[in-house]
């Protein structure tokens, strides 16, 4: 049987900044943007206590600073928090070699071999975390990623829950089907419409009926959802299907240059990006967002995958040509796609000492001529300039 673990942090952004401001514990604190609540951004996380006022990720600064204008803001520090995430994932990694990585403060571990109880595993992890960075998280444990998921979001913050699926009628069904991760704002506006708006209602609903309504394949998927059916493995590598870059404008631009000089710029960093990571792009895409939010994309497939700058810079502002400008723009984006990775290739296995010298040796004695002398051993600095090279 399959023992899934969900490890997600508690309010993962606010939590690192509350170890570094002592001072803000049990302040309502945002973290968004560049920390400035009448600036254009939105809110990366929200700590416990600004939650109650109706703030959550996703919203804009301003409609944040409205509902609690008490609220401390501070910038997002990206850097920080991915060096801090880096260190969890080193730690549950002594718990199990199948994780995925499902975010910033969110993983999945597979611990069916473990011979420990699930309970004193997840235990063991919250106390880890806890004594190595100061920080909590909720655990939850399941027959699978799917239930796992909303156990570990039953008992926030610092919870630990086992889901069962005999647990399903008592302790799912009577949540809301926005807990499940395949429903949404508009998927579950779409539900309430049908009169569905618990996981129970929609485990009752007809799965013919969803799926007219939804489409077969989304349809079919949140009905097993509701069943607590999910066979999804632990995925523990994945491909990019595609990389992007986006920036928001503090002001609205008008001028065209100005974009297409912002463009540039990202598409060198997506450039930079394939080539650190060793992938070519067949796709190029721009992305212009106007100050009313309509969006418009454009884009053209490569004659040959390339990471080259310049070829990506050229096709990105190709793309961005084809965009009529008109309204004031407050966003623009370039991205590749359709993604494929370049195979490294194989070492070159360079001879050494006497192997080095057979083949010269072997002709010499063919020809009867004298041996040549035993190859001298380089430097040991010298070896190791080589393998770095």
């Amino acid at each position: 049987m399959r023992r899934i673990l969900h490890v997600d942090m508690d309010a993962f952004f606010a939590a690192i900044e509350r170890l570094r401001h002592p001072e803000l514990e049990g302040k309502p604190l945002i973290v968004g943007g560049r920390g400035d609540p009448f600036a254009r951004g939105v809110v990366a996380t929200a700590s416990y206590e600004a939650r109650p006022f109706g703030i959550h990720s996703g919203m804009a600064l301003r409609t944040a600073y409205h509902r609690c204008p008490q609220a401390v803001f501070l910038p997002v520090d990206f850097d920080h928090y991915v060096a801090v995430s880096g260190r969890i994932k080193r730690l549950l990694r002594r718990f199990s070699r199948r994780i995925e990585d499902a975010g910033l403060d969110e993983a999945y571990l597979d611990i069916s071999d473990a011979p420990e109880h699930p309970r004193s595993v997840a235990r063991a992890i919250k106390a880890l975390i806890r004594r190595e960075t100061g920080l909590t998280c909720s655990v939850g444990v399941g027959p699978n990623k799917l239930l796992a998921k909303i156990a570990s979001d039953m008992e926030k913050p610092d919870g630990l829950t086992i889901l069962r699926r005999a647990d399903l009628k008592r302790r799912v069904w009577p949540l809301p089907a926005s807990k499940l991760p395949g429903v949404g704002p508009k998927t579950e506006a779409r539900l309430a419409g049908l009169g569905v708006t618990t996981i129970g209602d929609l485990a009752a609903f007809p799965s013919p009926k969803l799926q007219e309504h939804l489409g077969r394949a989304h349809g079919q998927g949140l009905h097993e959802e509701a069943w607590g059916i999910d066979e999804s493995p632990i995925v523990t590598a994945w491909k990019p299907t595609s990389m992007s870059r986006q920036i928001t404008f503090e002001r609205d631009v008008t001028g065209r240059a100005r974009l297409a000089q912002t463009l540039r710029g990202l598409a060198r960093e997506l450039a930079a990006e394939a080539k650190a990571e060793r992938y070519l792009a067949r796709t190029v895409a721009a992305r212009v967002r106007f100050r009313d939010f309509e969006t418009v994309s454009r884009q053209t497939t490569l004659a040959s995958p390339t990471d080259q700058a310049a070829v990506i810079e050229r096709a990105v502002l190709d793309c961005f040509g084809r965009v009529e400008l008109i309204k004031p723009v407050r966003l623009v984006g370039a991205r590749i796609g359709r993604l494929i990775p370049v195979k490294r290739p194989r070492p070159v296995r360079r001879p050494r000492g006497r192997e080095a010298a057979g083949p010269a040796r072997r002709r010499r004695d063919a020809a009867g001529h004298a041996k040549p002398l035993r190859p001298r051993a380089a430097p040991r600095h010298d070896e190791t300039a080589r393998r770095d090279s």
